[in-house]
């Protein structure tokens, strides 16, 4: 049986139709596009992800299908998610249904059939703008939609790492790692107290393999409760949103960060700088993916990584404020 029509409407203007497979509905976010060629179970639940939608440019999803054990928050965390090709048949060995049932049993918009080459072209040409993604094209018309993204609120400016976040402080009881049997010590060496801003679980499970007991609290929380927490490292998680945003936890960090040995992945670097007297920007259309190379100024060696942000540390308030990069980007020279 044909799919019902699905389409995304652009800022700009532009318009994409294709098939809607998810959840029949609309929702609207910003459109980034992420490059990795595998692990879309774990971006769709990375809280980073929230009020966005999601393109994947490479050209089949859905191949192995969805499990549990794959995820990085209890959700999808997408606003959207559109690709060019998703497969009705996954072939997974841990395969526990398919990407498109899954998302529209938790209510996220799908689109598949879409050109996705011409849609990131526009976004890296465009940059990173708002978008409409609409599962029952029927009911709606591309002026109507663009009047609605044109309404909606841009992503700089907005604090998502408070709602994204723990909501309340606890102990992460995760097995530290997935796959096999955990190499780290059976007794935890080190606390951990981490600011929960919309975090990876990967993280949290990674920081428990290496002898880590994580206790998270939300972004919410005072300098008197991270002093009286008597942690060995303080961290701040990655997350969804403005840096520059989350204002409450910049003053907070401005007073306790260095205190202890204290570390931050993603938004929480970024928070970190904000803290330290630097400030941050929107980049054009971000870092998605999993190929991101990066060099170590102080080794000169390169390496490639992983991330998923869209704001960026200014590097000459970092000088100013005395701080020292020791890693760029080098596909653009950003901190």
């Amino acid at each position: 049986m044909s799919q019902p029509k699905g389409v995304l409407v652009l800022e700009d203007g532009s318009v994409f139709t294709g098939r809607s497979i998810g959840a029949p509905v609309e929702a609207t976010g910003e459109v980034v596009f992420c490059t990795a060629m595998l692990g879309y179970q774990e971006a769709l639940t990375d809280p980073s992800y929230s009020g966005q939608i999601l393109v994947l440019t490479a050209a089949h999803i859905g191949t192995y299908g969805i499990s549990a054990e794959d995820i990085e928050s209890a959700t999808p965390k997408v606003a959207g998610f559109v690709v060019h090709e998703c497969t009705d048949e996954p072939s997974g060995a841990r395969r526990e249904g398919t990407v498109q049932a899954w998302l529209a049993k938790a209510g996220v918009p799908m689109l598949d059939g879409i050109d996705t080459r011409a849609l990131v072209r526009r976004i890296r040409q465009g940059g990173a703008m708002r978008g409409l993604i609409n599962g029952q094209a029927a009911q709606a018309t591309p002026t109507a939609m663009l009047e609605e993204v044109q309404a909606s609120p841009s992503m700089a400016g907005q604090d998502l790492a408070t709602p994204a976040g723990a909501a309340a402080g606890g102990v992460f009881e995760e097995a530290a790692q997935v796959w096999g049997p955990s190499t780290g010590p059976e007794t935890p060496r080190f606390k951990v107290l981490a600011i929960d801003c919309g975090a990876k679980s990967s993280i949290y499970r990674y920081l428990r393999e290496r002898g880590c007991e994580v206790h998270t609290v939300p972004t919410t929380v005072t300098t008197d409760e991270i002093r009286a927490a008597g942690a060995d490292g303080l961290f701040i998680s990655n997350g969804p949103g403005d840096p520059a945003a989350v204002e409450h936890l910049i003053a907070t960090l401005r007073e306790v960060a260095g205190e202890q040995p204290t570390f931050g992945i993603c938004l929480g670097h970024q928070l970190l700088s904000l803290a330290m007297g630097a400030f941050t920007w929107k980049l054009p259309f971000g870092h998605r993916g999993a190929n991101q190379p990066v060099r170590d100024l102080e080794t000169g060696r390169v390496e490639i990584t992983s991330q998923n942000h869209g704001f960026c540390v200014d590097e000459d308030a970092l000088a100013a404020v005395d701080c020292v990069v020791t890693h760029r980007h080098l596909n653009d020279d950003t901190v």
